[in-house]
């Protein structure tokens, strides 16, 4: 049986979606953006929004029950290709080895404009 997670430490849904969703103790996150769920607000440059993005998807993980370290896979969108050294410079910060199985893909345009967003797979 699945148990959508929600969290108000992450941006919520801004469509027909689930912030994450659990099954068979596994947590599938859906697309996290760079947002301050806070204040709403999205920083200004690709480091600034990488942290953001990465820090909201750990909050989501660990509001679901799980933990940074079991994320084992993990898919990152950027606009642009080129700032691809700057995004991993960020996520060293967030995730340590073994790392996470990655898959970085460049993208014509993301939701608000942001410059990344992150989804994750994770164990219970």
């Amino acid at each position: 049986m699945q148990k959508v997670i929600s969290t108000k430490r992450a941006p919520g849904a801004i469509g027909p979606y689930s912030q994450a969703i659990e099954i068979n103790n596994m947590v599938f996150t859906s697309g996290v953006i760079p947002v301050n769920p806070a204040t709403g607000e999205i920083a200004e440059g690709v480091e600034a929004q990488a942290e953001q993005a990465f820090e909201n998807l750990c909050h989501l993980v660990e509001d679901s029950g799980s933990k940074v370290e079991n994320i084992v896979k993990t898919t990152v969108f950027i606009k642009e290709m080129n700032d691809f050294g700057k995004i991993n410079e960020i996520y060293k910060k967030y995730f340590k080895e073994p790392f996470p199985a990655r898959s970085c893909v460049e993208v014509a345009r993301l939701p608000k404009d942001v410059l990344l967003e992150v989804e994750a797979i994770a164990w219970k």
